[in-house]
Parts: structure tokens; sequence; C-alpha cells
């Protein structure tokens, strides 16, 4: 099994265990029913990539290009437009929060570019790499007085390298406010340490610690099933690495230049079958 299905089976545990229901929220699900949740708050999952350690799972498979080209969207096309992240990655999981004009308004990527984030990281990275400050934050309020779709939920990412004596390192934790652990949660994960990888490319540093650190993290009331059956389920030993094609960068890459070697993703189609999920919106 991945590090990522031992923390996946423990944190489910842990919200089953300890969670607490919530009371008024603000999802609801498309039948209009208040989308309740199950959730605990605070916690963190931790990988060293170069000791072979991975968020990936193997308990369901995992929509990894669709992740990596949500990740392009946000960051390096710095778009809110759902019709490019269609268009250009085949994703629509965006489209419920359309706010009428085919964006999802100021988040995310609109943020990114509004507030030149990637410049600024980029400059920091190359003129001043040891600093202790590189980091990209979503979560602008001035941004939230705009029409927007939803608050950022992973929304801010830290960024050190570290010096050992084989080589350098770039290391990167992701903060995220809010998950949907059943759905999204190694999603998440996965789209962020690949994340980790492109920017450990660009600057010629071998990708070191990824760590993330969630604030609350739920379960919501019509997944309870899918729960309880991915609980019930058994890994697949593997040991997934991630490899970007040597010959793309950051500015040209797409989904299909990110390969994930040994994992073997149509075992885990036949033996962890994909689960449905009701979107709360």
């Amino acid at each position: 099994m991945t590090k990522g299905d031992i923390y996946t089976k423990e944190i489910f545990k842990r919200i089953k265990e300890e969670g607490r229901l919530d009371k008024d929220p603000r999802p609801h699900y498309k039948d209009g029913t208040p989308a309740h949740t199950l959730s605990v708050n605070h916690g963190m999952c931790t990988y060293d990539i170069s000791k072979g350690e991975s968020p990936l799972i193997t308990l369901r498979p995992i929509a990894i290009k669709s992740a990596v080209g949500e990740l392009l969207w946000i960051y390096r096309d710095q778009s809110n437009d759902l019709d490019v992240l269609k268009e250009h990655y085949g994703v629509t999981w965006w489209d419920e929060w359309d706010i009428g004009d085919r964006t999802i308004g100021h988040s995310y990527g609109g943020t990114v570019w509004e507030h030149d984030l990637m410049r600024q990281f980029h400059d920091e990275m190359k003129n001043n790499p040891d600093s202790r400050r590189h980091q990209i934050n979503l979560w602008q309020n001035d941004d939230f007085l705009k029409k927007h779709g939803l608050k950022p939920c992973a929304f801010l990412t830290m960024w050190n390298v570290r010096h050992e004596e084989d080589a350098d390192y770039l290391d990167m934790m992701l903060v995220q406010r809010s998950s949907d652990f059943a759905v999204a949660g190694c999603i998440n994960q996965v789209q962020y340490l690949v994340f980790l990888h492109c920017m450990a490319k660009k600057y010629n540093y071998k990708p070191g610690r990824f760590t993330w650190v969630y604030d609350n993290i739920q379960i919501y009331d019509r997944h309870y099933e899918q729960v309880d059956e991915l609980l019930s389920r058994e890994p697949i030993d593997c040991n997934p690495t991630i490899e970007i094609d040597e010959h793309v960068t950051w500015e040209n890459m797409m989904p299909e230049n990110v390969h994930i070697k040994d994992y073997p993703i149509e075992e885990i189609k036949k033996k962890n079958k994909q689960l449905k999920f009701e979107l709360a919106i």
C-alpha cells in the first residue's frame, strides 16, 4: 500500500470516531436538501518524496490528468474561465460554480492573475532562493468583495530550498482550509505534488518533502456508504512516482507530459472500482 492509502484510512476512521455533525451548512445538494458533514479539525499528512513516499491511493482510481489540468488552469494559465478549463483539459467539475458568465468569478486563477502571484514567486525563487518567504496565497480578501463562485479551499503554498549533502531539495507545504475528503482529498494532494515537481524541475532542485495541512476535513452525509466501502477495500502494493517529460517546461507542459510510474491503474480500476459521489454545491 502507499502512504496515501495509510493516511486515507486513518482519516476516515478518525472522522467516523471523532467527527461532529454541523448544524447549519452552506452547501446544498441538487434537490435542495442541506448537505450536512461529519468533520474534524486540524491535521497533517507529510511525505518524503526523495524516499518514495506518495499521497496517491490505490483504494479507488484517481483522475490524475484532470487534476493536473486544473492545476495548470489555476497557476499557469491564471484563468477562471470555465470554457478554457473544458476545452484545454476536458474538466467540467467546476461548472456548478458558474456565476453566470462562464467563470467562477474572482477566485483561484483569477486571483493569481489579479495579484500577479506567480511572477512574484518566480522572481523570488530566481533572485533569493534561500528565502523563507516563498508563498503563493490565494486568500485575498479584496477579491471576496467582488463576485466569486467559491472561496478557495486549497489556498496557500509555502516553499523552502533545503541543501543536503547528496542534493538540493525543494520542499513545499500546502494549507487547505476545508477538504471534502472522500471526493477530492487525494486529488488535491496529488495535483499539488505535481506542482512541487514542476517547480523543482524549473529551478533545478529535486522534489523533497511535501506536507498537506488541513484545517477542517469532512465526509458529506450522502457519502457514508462510499466511505465504508473504501475502508473495507484492500490496497494494492506499489510505489508510485511522478515523472515529467524532460523536453517540456512549466510554460508549455500539458497533463499528458506528466507520467505516474509504478501505479497499476488498470488493476486498481478492476479491483477497487470508481465510486460515485453526489456533489454538494
